[in-house]
């Protein structure tokens, strides 16, 4: 007989054990941890106690990922009201990169658009290559890992260098992307190929909301400069709320 067999005969007849309770509380078994041979109804409370050990570790990683999750449910929430009351396009940019880098702690910040109906001075809306619109076309989720194009890399200037994990995804509206943000860390592992980047792909959703939002205002800006050489009252904008 097998051991295999052993044990199928033992799950198909539980009562061996009550037959026999007072010969099997006589079997000594060697100690998993090595030592003196024990009893084999210690050696099954052992083994049950390894399994609590492991169960309470899972447990307490699972309640670790609940706190983070909730605090950066609340991050994205405070972020959310503030691009809601963001007014133009400087507004929404600042907005945003003032939560990323204070509230999130992400060190670099880039971000380029291109959209038709907007003529704009911003950076964001410098000229990109064809590689940029490529990408963004590829992202149809967020990327997260060592990789970045030398064209985005060099949005980052000085920092471009020491950048070692990027988290980058396409801002679209009805499917098609009008921009990229990319976040970049020196960090190694602060984006890494395995990270979950559902809160990346709400993050994604709510700039290209807020972007499209106020996009049609963005023609008025450069008439708004002037406005104010020319004594016009125009409304300032308006600083991120204190979260």
């Amino acid at each position: 007989m097998q051991e295999q067999d052993m044990l199928d005969w033992l799950r198909q007849h539980p009562e061996f054990f009550d037959h026999f309770a007072h010969e099997i509380a006589d079997i000594y078994v060697a100690h998993s941890h090595g030592g003196q041979a024990v009893s084999l109804t210690e050696r099954q409370l052992q083994t049950l106690r390894e399994r609590n050990r492991a169960l309470e570790g899972k447990l307490h990683e699972l309640l670790a990922f609940g706190e983070e999750n909730d605090q950066i449910s609340d991050k994205l929430h405070r972020l959310s009201v503030d691009l809601m009351q963001a007014r133009d396009l400087p507004g929404i940019i600042g907005t945003l990169e003032f939560h990323l880098q204070q509230r999130f702690a992400v060190p670099q910040v880039a971000m380029r658009l291109w959209l038709p109906e907007v003529d704009s001075n911003l950076r964001e809306f410098a000229p990109v290559g064809d590689a940029v619109h490529k990408l963004a076309q590829n992202l149809v989720s967020p990327y997260c890992g060592p990789y970045a194009t030398d064209e985005v890399r060099g949005w980052f200037a000085d920092e471009a260098g020491t950048l070692q994990s990027f988290a980058q995804f396409a801002l679209k509206t009805a499917g098609e992307p009008f921009g990229i943000l990319v976040m970049a860390s020196e960090d190694p592992q602060r984006f890494y190929p395995d990270m979950g980047t559902l809160y990346l792909q709400r993050l994604s959703e709510l700039v290209s909301a807020a972007i499209r939002r106020v996009s049609g205002n963005a023609v008025c800006q450069d008439i708004a400069e002037e406005a104010r050489h020319d004594d016009v009252p125009v409304l300032e904008e308006e600083a991120p709320a204190d979260a």
